[in-house]
């Protein structure tokens, strides 16, 4: 005969939760012996392991105690529906550990495979870390508004990093950034994307990227003039060269966004 520990050890529970079964009626509780002991014997230990198993499967108690009553043609049904209920848990875990593989992933957490593609190229090219992820974010936006157009984008973006003076574009950036407001770098700036603005207009590539929605792209607009004080200069020193705007400049004289 058994102790109620040595039951609950065979059985894979504790003390304490056969002395619960006992009081909600789910486990017999057998007569103490003449020391004022329970004493359990090997039938016992059998219903408390079908009790266990119920349980850690999910089953309430209350369900539990009609299971160990049914015939078997119930206990087999319900057996069959706590299953089903059990792999649609697997495929909401699964669910969630692929959505928590993708927080980890960085830039594929809300981007498209050809944004992550050029946010990389942009770190290749010796891009800081602060000035990506600031592009990063502002994708994520455009992203979430144009989700057809990303890969359009995400070839012009492409194509623009062919040219070197888009990379050192970025680098001035990035010194501004990170050594502060000094103005002959920001007007060095300022004349470096005005000129490749200029060329893009005369190519006619302006025109192609129309957006279509102002209230948007001034919505992107404010967030990257809340990330740092130079676009706010940067914007004031390109209207005195003919272009305004930030996300998609457009000339001053013909308020053609582009």
């Amino acid at each position: 005969m058994l102790t109620i520990g040595q039951l609950a050890s065979y059985a894979g529970v504790t003390p304490r939760a056969v002395r619960h079964y006992h009081q909600i009626g789910l486990l017999p509780e057998p007569a103490r012996n003449a020391s004022g002991y329970r004493s359990y014997d090997a039938r016992a230990v059998i219903e408390l392991i079908r009790i266990r198993t119920l349980a850690e499967a999910g089953v309430p108690l209350v369900r539990v105690q009609e299971l160990l009553e049914a015939g078997e043609e119930e206990f087999a049904a319900a057996v069959g529906e706590i299953d089903r209920r059990l792999r649609d848990e697997v495929r909401a875990l699964q669910e969630h550990r692929r959505r928590i593989a993708r927080l980890a992933a960085g830039d594929s957490l809300a981007l498209p495979p050809e944004a992550v593609a050029y946010l990389d190229r942009l770190r290749a090219s010796g891009v800081p870390a602060a000035l990506v992820e600031g592009e990063r974010d502002g994708w994520i936006l455009l992203a979430a508004r144009w989700p057809e157009r990303m890969p359009e984008f995400m070839g012009d973006k492409m194509a623009q990093l062919d040219d070197p003076r888009t990379v050192r574009m970025y680098l001035l950036m990035a010194e501004v950034h990170e050594g502060g407001m000094d103005e002959g770098l920001l007007t060095t700036l300022a004349d470096l994307m005005a000129e490749m603005m200029d060329e893009a207009a005369e190519r006619g590539e302006l025109e192609r990227q129309e957006m279509g929605d102002d209230a948007f792209i001034d919505l992107v607009d404010s967030f990257a003039l809340d990330a740092h004080p130079m676009i706010q200069r940067l914007q004031e020193l390109l209207a005195e060269r003919g272009w305004t705007g930030w996300s998609h400049l457009e000339r001053v004289t013909t308020s053609v966004r582009t």
